[in-house]
């Protein structure tokens, strides 16, 4: 794989800069108060990894487990999004392999979303 994204070090600065900037988006950062950030980024990092087959497990619960009773928008995702995007950028992730990773966890909303 070419990318940068696509190896371990690429995938934990991304997944690094994420959760900072989720913790301070005025959009969400409230859904992630009292969160254990070093979990949220270790789990993050792992489904990552795992979600791009870069050869890591995923520890985690099911996102709809993960994140039942956190009243979940459309919105909120799409702010999450926006900080991934940023994220990638960030690292000079190409556009076309941010759309696909994008797209592969674009399934997930269905299970997180709850109104």
């Amino acid at each position: 794989m070419l990318e940068a994204f696509y190896c371990k070090a690429g995938i934990d600065c991304i997944a690094d800069d994420l959760v900072t900037r989720i913790k301070r988006a005025p959009r969400i950062a409230d859904i992630f108060k009292g969160q254990d950030e070093l979990r949220l980024r270790r789990l993050l990092k792992q489904q990552f990894c795992y979600m791009l087959n870069g050869g890591c497990a995923y520890s985690g619960c099911t996102m709809k487990v993960a994140h039942k009773n956190l009243g979940l928008q459309t919105a909120d995702v799409g702010a999450l999004v926006e900080d991934r995007q940023a994220a990638m950028r960030k690292e000079r992730v190409a556009f076309f392999t941010q759309n696909h990773s994008l797209a592969k966890f674009a399934p997930m909303k269905r299970e997180a979303v709850e109104r």
